[in-house]
């Protein structure tokens, strides 16, 4: 009960804070200007102050500040100094433009002090590749590569209002609930503290009017970092497969919890690459834009991916029996078949871009179909 009582009280406390401190950042952003100016990667052409990380950051770490100080364990405090770094990197982002050379130095400096110093890194591959334990070498390489690609998907998917934010909710809250269930409470007030520093810019990103803001570099570069850090846990802890509610399969089963960030992630840069193109040059390539080609609207297609994701964790949970490899194949085919629908709908309402890799291959087979059709015939 003891517990539960500082999760909750986190939880409120970035909720209120987020909630309360967002009409100043909005009054402050319009007094200097500072407004996110429509541009070829934008998903709508209004003027919008773009600081709303800003209020997430201080609702997170009040409420994981206030109300984790007894539960803190080793490392924490090199955990709340990524953040913070990362907040700063953000905001200079926001405010003046860093290049993406730049950010992705300053996110390796991040993975090396949560590595080297808080120590939060994989030790063990569950069994996947035949690997249990995994060397210190190959853990360092492994880690990092997956604190940038996990920074970097959320920081890319901030394209379209409450996207980034909902997924944060759904994931935080998932992880945050597994925590508390096997009690890593110090984490599940980190979980649940996101979650209300989320949810109280959620309500004015998506639904707000007169005070809209987004989150900017400011809140999905600090959403990623604390995301990274979750699933490097929640893997961790799931190590030792006797504990009470242990995750059969974990790697796979995080996979899936972070599904569309991951996977539109790696679709996007592979279109890129293809294209001859840097992975970090900015387009229209994402899912959510494919969704507002068909004609949703923002609120519309947030929660169209939403409640995919939703379903996608549901199944994961559910089908981790079937073990890691068939697992992880699960993810991977019914992840890219999900994110290929935008584009097949398009297809079929003629609205073909040439210049689009997967719009090309579902052009391809249709007509490869229709041929093979009329030679039966």
């Amino acid at each position: 009960m003891h517990e539960l009582l500082h999760i909750s009280a986190g939880c409120l406390i970035a909720l209120i804070l987020s909630a309360i401190t967002i009409p100043l950042v909005i009054r402050v952003s319009k007094q200097l200007n500072l407004f996110a100016e429509p541009n070829c990667r934008s998903a709508t052409d209004l003027r919008v102050p773009t600081l709303g990380g800003i209020s997430i950051f201080l609702g997170f770490i009040l409420g994981v500040t206030l109300n984790a100080d007894e539960y803190f364990v080793r490392g924490t405090i090199y955990f709340i100094a990524a953040v913070l770094i990362m907040f700063f990197t953000g905001l200079k982002d926001d405010l003046v433009c860093l290049s993406a050379k730049k950010k992705l130095i300053v996110e390796i400096g991040v993975a090396a002090i949560l590595i080297f110093l808080g120590n939060f890194r994989f030790t063990s591959l569950h069994g996947f590749l035949g690997i249990e334990t995994i060397p210190y070498i190959p853990s360092v390489l492994l880690t990092s590569f997956v604190y940038i690609v996990i920074i970097n998907a959320f920081n890319l998917i901030d394209g379209i209002d409450g996207l980034a934010a909902g997924l944060g909710i759904f994931s935080a809250s998932i992880f945050g609930a597994w925590f508390f269930l096997t009690g890593h409470t110090e984490f599940s007030i980190i979980s649940f503290s996101l979650v209300g520093a989320l949810s109280g810019f959620f309500l004015y990103n998506v639904y707000g009017k007169k005070n809209k803001i987004f989150m900017g570099d400011t809140g999905s570069l600090v959403l990623g970092t604390i995301m990274a850090v979750l699933v490097i846990k929640f893997n961790e802890f799931n190590v030792d497969q006797t504990a009470s509610y242990a995750i059969f399969a974990s790697p796979a089963v995080s996979f899936g919890i972070l599904i569309y960030p991951l996977m539109d992630t790696i679709r996007v840069f592979s279109i890129r690459i293809v294209q001859k193109k840097s992975p970090f040059v900015a387009d229209k390539n994402h899912t959510h834009h494919r969704l507002l080609a068909l004609g949703w609207n923002h609120r519309q297609a947030t929660w169209i991916i939403l409640s995919v994701n939703a379903l996608f964790i549901l199944a994961v949970v559910n089908l981790q029996w079937i073990g890691i490899y068939w697992l992880m194949a699960f993810n991977i085919l019914a992840g890219t078949g999900l994110l290929l629908l935008p584009a097949f709908f398009i297809s079929s309402k003629n609205m073909i871009d040439d210049k689009d890799p997967h719009q090309k291959v579902i052009l391809f087979s249709k007509r490869f179909m229709e041929r093979k059709k009329k030679k039966m015939e």
